[in-house]
């Protein structure tokens, strides 16, 4: 006899089985046996015949651009893998190693020597589901452990729903069910963090070509017609704040907009949109303005600044660099959302913590960007630091000048900025921002370099004089 317990009766319902609560006889541990019902795997054979029949008709009768066959057999691929519990225990195990260790999350274990294809015997949880209790903390755990899996390992829970999403007596994430998963390609994982910077900087021209690569539109799309109809979709969206931006609206908005543009859901991508936007749709439920993706973007902001694929460099670079302009607004942005993010180490509560979490952040980003790893990024600064340095003594050598003139008999007194041209007051702008943004930084990590001898309103007031009164230097 493999338990010593078993419940007489099902404790919980599952979508294939039911779920069974026993004691190991070998180590006397709390475990769930999950069983599958008779005759499933033939009710839903038959059933996924009918629906890709029909499924078929309704692409014809409304000539959809989606292929929704497809799109099912995604799906039933999916389910068919989830009859087989084998295939779950082993999902789970490999689930358990990557996510496993993450601060607030907690992954069953498995009991590969018990389980058969029929019957799984896993870790016994004790919790409550996550929608049912009002935890905003669990909810952004989920959404960077969501991130995890979907960008950086590519191994991601496909089926999120409440009944599978737990909040442990000790206040963890637990996840359960392991039979739907989905896999994430590279390119996929970096076509989908270039859409997603592309959207929020507002480069349409850009994310137009995303979607070509992503599949959602042939690569026969009339680009210039499609950057349009994306500005029409998005434009307003963004201009509330990446904060602002509803996942689900955004989806639908898309479908009905770019339809004629042949603008399609690809097989693979309606589980990554399922998976986000039921977490979306659990968060909401206690929280009217949560907004995934605004959740998202700061960990997207994080992983470009700090990863070094070959691919991302490039996206980065040429989101920096755009026209042979350097667009210190984007860099901005960027260290500024990246040192928002959640990471593992930050998922905490304790505000002590979030204090030498936010140091660490610090850190990875600057780790990054001001070392070999990030030599684009640093040569880029480095250009507009000495831009800016011709720039100010161009501005020094001209203020020391007219203050000379202007002692002589007879002086005009002519402007401090008769030197400068447009370029380099942008050049000293730069110059200004950029130092600015290093105050910052060295602030928080509690360091005094050079550029923190001053405060921000002295910077502004020695800029202001060298550029002449008027000028705009944010």
């Amino acid at each position: 006899m493999i338990f010593s317990e078993i419940s007489p009766e099902p404790v919980a319902a599952a979508s294939l089985g039911q779920v069974y609560q026993a004691k190991l006889r070998s180590n006397g541990k709390v475990v769930a046996v999950k069983v599958q019902r008779p005759g499933v795997q033939a009710a839903i054979s038959l059933d996924i015949y009918i629906l890709r029949f029909l499924a078929s008709l309704a692409r014809k009768a409304a000539k959809l651009n989606t292929d929704l066959p497809a799109v099912l057999d995604e799906w039933a691929s999916s389910l068919f893998r989830e009859m087989d519990y084998r295939e779950e225990a082993r999902n789970g195990l490999k689930f358990r190693e990557l996510f496993g260790k993450f601060r607030d999350v907690s992954v069953p274990e498995m009991y590969m020597e018990q389980t058969r294809r029929r019957v799984l015997v896993m870790e016994w949880i004790e919790g409550e589901k996550l929608s049912e209790v009002r935890d905003q903390y669990l909810v952004e755990v989920g959404v960077y452990c969501s991130l995890s899996q979907l960008l950086e390992y590519g191994f991601y829970h496909a089926d999120p729903h409440p009944g599978n999403l737990l909040r442990t007596v000790d206040g963890k994430l637990a996840y359960l069910d392991f039979g739907m998963m989905g896999e994430f390609r590279q390119e996929l994982r970096d076509g989908f963090i270039e859409a997603c910077l592309h959207l929020v900087n507002r480069d349409f021209d850009a994310l137009a070509k995303d979607f070509v690569t992503l599949g959602l539109l042939p690569p026969t799309a009339q680009k210039g017609e499609v950057t349009k109809a994306l500005t029409g979709v998005f434009e307003n969206a963004v201009n509330r704040g990446v904060q602002n931006i509803s996942f689900g609206d955004l989806s639908g908005n898309l479908g009905r907009t770019m339809y004629k543009f042949k603008f399609q859901i690809p097989s693979y991508f309606s589980l990554v949109i399922r998976s986000l936007a039921v977490l979306e749709g659990i968060a909401i439920s206690f929280n009217p303005n949560y907004k995934v993706l605004g959740s998202s973007y700061p960990w997207i902001a994080r992983k470009v600044l700090t990863d070094n694929s070959p691919k991302l460099r490039s996206t980065l670079q040429a989101l920096l660099c755009k026209d042979g302009t350097f667009q210190i607004d984007r860099l901005e942005s960027l260290l500024s959302e990246s040192l928002r993010a959640r990471t593992e180490q930050s998922l905490v509560r304790n505000q002590q913590e979030d204090v030498d979490s936010a140091r660490y952040a610090i850190k990875q980003v600057l780790s990054f960007t001001l070392t070999d790893q990030g030599a684009f990024v640093k040569d880029l600064l480095l250009q507009e630091i000495a831009k800016g340095i011709d720039a100010l003594g161009v501005a020094t050598l001209s203020s020391a000048t007219s203050a000379a003139a202007s002692r002589l008999p007879f002086a005009d007194g002519p402007s401090p900025l008769t030197s400068l041209d447009d370029e380099d007051v942008t050049n000293l702008r730069n110059l200004y921002r950029l130092l600015l943004l290093l105050s910052k930084v060295s602030q928080k990590e509690n360091s005094s370099p050079v550029c923190t001898i001053f405060n921000r309103s002295q910077l502004s007031a020695f800029f202001i004089h060298l550029c002449g009164r008027g000028k705009n230097l944010g």
